[in-house]
C-alpha cells in the first residue's frame, strides 16, 4: 500500500507542482504527518524533494525532475480518456475494481498537463454506463485457477463431473465462459455446476 501511495505522491508533485502537506493528505486520504514521513522516505531514496516552510511553503520536486508519458495527439488523449472512464464489467466479479481505480489514477497523473486536460474534457462530455456482469463466487475461484494453472472439476461430485485445465476466462454477452485446454472448448457458466479447485498444477499444451 505504501509503495502505491509513494508513486501517486511522486506523480502528483511532478504534474501539479508545489503542494501543501494538507492538500496531499486530502488527495491521498491519509494524515498530513503520514505525508511528511513519506517525503522523508522519498528524500532518503534520492528523489529531489524540496520542503518550503512558512505560509507560502509546500512540497515540490526540485531540479525539474520529470517522468512522464508523451507523444499522444489530442484525439488519442480523448480516446484514452474514454477507455479509462469505461468500467470493465469483468473487474468487479474478479475483485479488481479498487486496483483498476488506482491504476487509472496513476496513469492519468503520469501524463503531461495538456494530455490530462484532453482526457478530463472527454470524460466530462461522454459517459458510458455498462450493464453489470453476473457476480458469482465461482468466477473468482476459476480466475485463480487460470492464473495458478491448477486443475479444476466442474459439476463436482455429480455423475457428469468434468476435470478441466482452465487457461482463460471470457465474458461474452453477459455470460462467463472458461476455456478448457484438455478439450480445447469453452464452457459457459450455466454448465459449471458446483466446482472444485485442485492444488495440482497442470502443464498447458
Amino acid at each position: 500500500m505504501r509503495a502505491a501511495r509513494l508513486l501517486r505522491l511522486l506523480l502528483i508533485l511532478q504534474n501539479r507542482g508545489r503542494q501543501t502537506s494538507v492538500q496531499l493528505a486530502e488527495e491521498l486520504e491519509v494524515a498530513p504527518r503520514t505525508i511528511l514521513r513519506d517525503v522523508d522516505a522519498m528524500t532518503e531514496a534520492g528523489l529531489p524533494i524540496i520542503v518550503h516552510q512558512g505560509n507560502q511553503g509546500g512540497i515540490e520536486l526540485g531540479f525539474q525532475y520529470r517522468t512522464r508519458m508523451t507523444g499522444l495527439a489530442e484525439a488519442e488523449a480523448r480516446a484514452l480518456g474514454l477507455i479509462l472512464a469505461t468500467e470493465n464489467p469483468m473487474l468487479a466479479p474478479l475483485g479488481l475494481s479498487s486496483a483498476a481505480q488506482l491504476a487509472r489514477t496513476k496513469l492519468i497523473e503520469s501524463l503531461p498537463d495538456k494530455t490530462r486536460a484532453h482526457i478530463e474534457k472527454a470524460q466530462s462530455q461522454f459517459h458510458h454506463i455498462p450493464d453489470p456482469a453476473p457476480d458469482d463466487p465461482r468466477i473468482a475461484a476459476l480466475a485463480q485457477a487460470v492464473q495458478s494453472r491448477t486443475t479444476a472439476r466442474l459439476r463436482f461430485a455429480s455423475p457428469t463431473e468434468q476435470t478441466i485445465h482452465p487457461t482463460a476466462l471470457e465474458l461474452r454477452s453477459q455470460t462467463w465462459r472458461v476455456h478448457d485446454t484438455l478439450t480445447d472448448t469453452w464452457i459457459a457458466l450455466p454448465d459449471w455446476g458446483r466446482i472444485n479447485i485442485s492444488r495440482l498444477p497442470f502443464t498447458a499444451s
